[in-house]
């Protein structure tokens, strides 16, 4: 046992001598050591590993290595990548640092420019120049990207004579960088002669044209560009993909969407998330939501984007419900919400009065901080804060409504209209005339929006002296003039005051030829008020100018039903037949703890359908021994 123990501890004590050796190596053998580091550098700033940089930045200068020109390089490239470019400056302008070289100043103006500073970039592009180090072809990508940035034009076209002077005008990465900045600067003339003088065009450089046409709207001339790129035996990358899938949104082309996707199936660029998202964006833009909500269940792996596209979808085409249903899944599997989706989503509780989502929602954000995250401008924090008080406003809660806005540092014309028609579409007409001196006061111009909100105020509150005075003041004082929507609140506010033929009066002399919407008033007030001849009048016009509306024939059939003239009912019904109107059947839905519950009229899809059916004929049986009778049409 003892000589085993002997030769174990020699054993170990030979492996620590060699451990020591390694050590003293590493400590002082740079053409060992700095290799490594630059490696590990290079893998730090691909992975965003900060700390890890940090103990080699300390390793580096500990042991004197730090005057190596490549080790500074990496360690600016590995600052920028983690988005600390003071840390990259610093470095840069380190005392010991004296022999500046061209891929130093490559290092610092790539950081400058990818961390949004293009000014800060083109300024030492300047430095660079005045001390005499001529630049390559991996500055000029980047300097050109940082004067697209500032929109130095006159910059670009000294740099492109430049490259002519050193030999670099035919480099396809300088190239590309051409192309896209002299397309951001509508300069096609230019682009396409750089594009067609270049020899070699790899897929980034046709990237660059399709990309570059559809950025400035020029979509015809940017699928011409993708089709020849196909026809010169480039295969499209993802990339590619996603730049003609939003070309084909923005067009609403449906069927060349469809072969995008079935290029994407074949290619097997399916798997990117990228072009899934594009997918799902150009699907819902096309107003195919069944497609877009394919291409997401099927999805491997979502992103924020991901979930944000299938929600925006549902929202764009008016599925409200689905759109609550989503984002109750989104939270379910652990993603957290961003400023894109609560924006996406607050409409949807707005259109269906759901203020208890609407409610957890403006709770989340205050718990997270979303609306003072940086990278936002003022104008989304605006968009935000008017999508929680037109929330509020509809879900009846005025109170909410108004401490969001007078909570609001910045506030547009769209804030004041959205508290101006909120307090005017629950009668609180006094409130809506006081927001709308205070937009006055604040020298904020009234739109015709504006006047919208406050005519249907004075009209909810009985305000007719009030609402006659802004409408004869719109353009006069205000310089709005008085369109079709205002003269049909000024119907309906006298419709509603019971002054009848002052509204029809108003219908027959308004510079506007009356709408279907304005005729319906004066019919519904016509029924409340029993006035049958001017009810036959408005009945005539709007199923005149609207023959397939149902809701004016079903408006017609109450009218005789009140005066009890059951044989012109029974006529309009045939009617109704005869021209296949039909009534579309009412919708309803409650918000309740656990989601929104959306039903039809005689909907027996519910899982609780029994238990509420019972509740409901309970509840009519109660009703009609007060006297209450259902009231059937």
């Amino acid at each position: 046992m003892n000589g085993r123990r002997i030769i174990r501890v020699l054993i170990i004590a030979q492996q620590e001598q060699q451990h020591c050796r390694r050590l003293l190596c590493f400590s002082t053998s740079p053409s060992y050591h700095v290799p490594t580091c630059i490696a590990t550098l290079q893998s730090c700033a691909h992975n965003g590993n900060l700390s890890k940089g940090k103990e080699l930045h300390s390793h580096l200068l500990k042991n004197a290595f730090f005057g190596s020109p490549l080790a500074i390089t990496s360690l600016i490239n590995m600052y920028s990548k983690c988005t600390l470019i003071d840390h990259s400056l610093r470095v840069f302008n380190y005392p010991t640092h004296l022999d500046k070289n061209v891929f130093a100043y490559n290092a610092l103006i790539a950081g400058f420019v990818a961390n949004a500073l293009p000014q800060r970039g083109f300024a030492l592009y300047k430095q660079m120049r005045y001390l005499g180090i001529v630049p390559d072809k991996f500055t000029f990508p980047c300097v050109i990207r940082a004067c697209g940035d500032v929109m130095e034009d006159l910059e670009v076209k000294k740099i492109h004579g430049l490259l002519f002077k050193l030999g670099l005008e035919l480099d396809v990465f300088v190239g590309s960088a051409l192309v896209i900045t002299y397309l951001k600067f509508g300069l096609v003339g230019d682009a396409y002669e750089v594009f067609e003088e270049l020899p070699v065009r790899d897929v980034v450089l046709w990237n660059a044209m399709v990309n570059g046409y559809a950025q400035i709207g020029r979509f015809e001339e940017a699928l011409v560009v993708f089709r020849r790129m196909g026809g010169n035996g480039v295969v499209p990358c993802t990339y590619t993909v996603t730049g003609v899938l939003s070309i084909f949104s923005v067009m609403g082309n449906f069927d060349c969407g469809r072969s995008v996707h079935g290029f994407v199936t074949k290619m097997g660029y399916e798997s990117s998330v990228v072009v899934s998202n594009a997918l799902i964006g150009m699907y819902g833009k096309c107003k195919c939501v069944s497609d877009a909500l394919s291409v997401f269940e099927v999805m491997v792996e979502r992103d924020i984007f991901s979930w944000n596209s299938i929600i925006s979808v549902h929202e764009l085409c008016g599925d409200h419900y689905g759109t609550l249903r989503l984002f109750d899944k989104m939270l379910l599997k652990g993603v957290q919400p961003d400023l894109v989706t609560v924006t996406a989503v607050l409409p949807a509780c707005t259109h269906l009065a759901a203020l208890i989502h609407g409610r957890e929602i403006h709770g989340y954000m205050v718990a997270n901080g979303l609306g003072k995250e940086e990278g936002h401008s003022d104008f989304d924090y605006v968009l935000l804060n008017n999508a929680l008080m037109d929330m509020y406003a509809k879900c009846g809660n005025m109170r909410d409504a108004r401490m969001v806005f007078d909570n609001m540092r910045e506030k547009d014309v769209a804030s004041w209209n959205i508290m101006i028609t909120g307090y005017g579409m629950h009668g609180y007409g006094d409130e809506a005339l006081d927001i709308f001196s205070r937009m006055c006061q604040a020298q904020i111009v009234p739109n015709e929006i504006s006047f919208v909100g406050l005519l249907s105020a004075c009209s909810h509150a009985g305000m007719v002296k009030e609402g006659l005075g802004f409408l004869s003041e719109m353009e006069s004082k205000y310089g709005v003039s008085p369109s079709i929507e205002h003269y049909t609140c000024v119907i309906d506010m006298l419709c509603r005051a019971g002054k009848l033929m002052e509204a029809y009066e108003v219908v027959l002399t308004m510079p506007f030829k009356a709408d279907p919407v304005g005729w319906r008033s004066l019919l519904a007030a016509c029924r409340l008020h029993k006035d049958t001849d001017l009810a036959e009048i408005a009945a005539n016009k709007v199923i005149e100018l609207e023959p397939g509306h149902c809701g004016n024939y079903v408006l017609m059939s109450n009218v005789y039903g009140v005066f009890g003239r059951y044989e012109e009912v029974s006529a309009v019904r045939h009617t109704m037949k005869e021209q296949n109107v039909k009534k579309r059947p009412g919708c309803s839905w409650i918000e309740l703890v656990n989601g929104v519950h959306v039903f039809i009229t005689g909907d027996r899809t519910h899982p609780q359908t029994h238990s509420i059916y019972a509740g409901l004929n309970s509840l009519t049986a109660a009703l009609q021994e007060h006297g209450y009778v259902p009231s059937v049409v």
